[in-house]
């Protein structure tokens, strides 16, 4: 599917509910299967990859059911039965592959879990070594899905990783849940924590002490979850109120967890005009309102080390946002952007160019020398990656002529509701 954007010339107004949390979303439904009893999860994510992991679940024996379209009833005794044929699909979702990676390795029983082509092509090394010294059996072709994993007795570890990944961390959180004796994950930075905060939500025997949490076996105590918005979802609208002129509009129900705020944390450093409203605790999670208006002199900044960790899927459009700030911005430490569903880094530079961004690559980032007019017209290619097809988008409303995205379809894996929201702002 070709998407076709033009400049948005009269501003983005009102005010939009963003949609709710991926990361949370799928944790909500992994933990609340690991509890005995029965809970309300409320305002799930409509993302494909969250119901690769709510399909997952249910092969396994979980009793999962809507009661509306955002509402999920789920009843779990606590453990986990194994499917038919024991092979079990993650679609094109990397949360799903390598969170569950590490609750079916502590199991009685094999599986195989499987991805879309993407996914195959995506590192599983990050999971597999650290499960591997729990005790864990996995086998893959150059340690890429599909993984095959024989469920067997784990026990504890003092792991310190090289990357600060929530990914890697919630997976051998999940594995030391079900392990014998405790485990200790220690990262360079702290990663988003959602894990951390839904799992001590549910009672799990676990501590955090700066950048190491420690864990122990436990038995988790179904509850109710309410899943707060997402804000990476939420950054494509800060970045276009920012850049497109006239634009004044309150984005609600944004999730505002420390380690995932980063984003409000350089739009600040670049002069950016954002109000944070109306702050509150959402099942264990900070939540705030929004206000973004357009900001016509942004200064650059450099993002680096712990910033990362807090904003690594933002980094796309956030680069939209230096190429109209004034001087350069220095983007480092995030080669991790090469390990997405693209190579972020080549593929961003490589499109932004054809629009008239001064971006230049990095084997860590990218520099852009921004306050550059974007000529727009031309076709950019999103290589099956919806952050990089709504980073695009954004950077069409302030193209001076039309720009079509190759691929736009592929914003439906995340955010099914991108298009109709930003109509709704125009």
């Amino acid at each position: 599917m070709i998407k076709r954007v033009l400049k948005c010339n009269k501003g983005l107004t009102g005010e939009i509910t963003i949609p709710s949390d991926k990361s949370i979303s799928h944790r909500a439904v992994m933990f609340s299967s690991l509890a005995k009893g029965e809970c309300t999860v409320k305002n799930f994510s409509s993302g494909a990859d969250c119901h690769s992991t709510l399909n997952l679940f249910k092969q396994l024996g979980v009793n999962i059911d809507f009661t509306d379209e955002k509402t999920l009833k789920i009843k779990s005794e606590g453990t986990l039965i194994p499917g038919s044929n024991n092979i079990y699909s993650c679609g094109n979702s990397g949360t799903t592959m390598r969170l569950v990676s590490g609750i079916l390795a502590g199991q009685n029983f094999d599986s195989t879990l499987t991805g879309d082509e993407s996914l195959s092509k995506r590192p599983m090394k990050r999971v597999i070594e650290p499960l591997t010294l729990m005790g864990a059996k996995i086998e893959s072709t150059d340690s890429h899905a599909p993984l095959y994993i024989k469920g067997q007795p784990l026990h504890g570890i003092n792991y310190s990783s090289k990357l600060s990944s929530a990914q890697v961390k919630s997976c051998i959180l999940l594995a030391g849940l079900n392990a014998e004796g405790e485990t200790v994950f220690t990262e360079p930075y702290v990663s988003r924590n959602h894990t951390e905060l839904m799992l001590d939500y549910l009672g799990a025997d676990i501590k955090v002490d700066g950048n190491s949490v420690t864990i122990s076996s436990s038995e988790l105590e179904a509850k109710d979850i309410y899943v707060v918005g997402d804000i990476s979802s939420a950054a494509f609208f800060i970045v276009a109120g920012l850049i497109v002129p006239n634009s004044d509009f309150v984005i609600k129900n944004v999730g505002f967890n420390s380690t995932r705020s980063g984003i409000i944390d350089v739009v600040r450093r670049m002069n950016g005009n954002v109000e944070i409203l109306n702050e509150r605790i959402v099942s264990g999670e900070l939540c705030a309102d929004i206000r973004v208006k357009y900001t016509e002199f942004l200064k650059s900044c450099t993002i680096e080390g712990e910033d990362i960790p807090r904003l690594i899927d933002e980094l796309p459009v956030i680069a939209v946002l230096a190429s109209q700030a004034e001087g350069e911005t220095v983007v480092k430490d995030a080669q991790d952007l090469r390990n997405k569903e693209s190579d972020r880094i080549k593929c961003l530079t490589d499109e932004l160019r054809k629009i008239g961004v001064d971006i230049e690559e990095r084997e860590d980032g990218f520099i852009i020398d921004g306050k550059k007019r974007l000529k727009g017209g031309s076709e950019l290619e999103s290589y099956h990656d919806h952050r990089l097809a709504m980073s695009f988008y954004v950077a069409g409303l302030v193209s001076e002529n039309e720009i079509a995205i190759n691929g736009f379809e592929w914003t439906k894996i995340s955010f099914p509701e991108f298009e109709q929201l930003m109509e709704k702002l125009s």
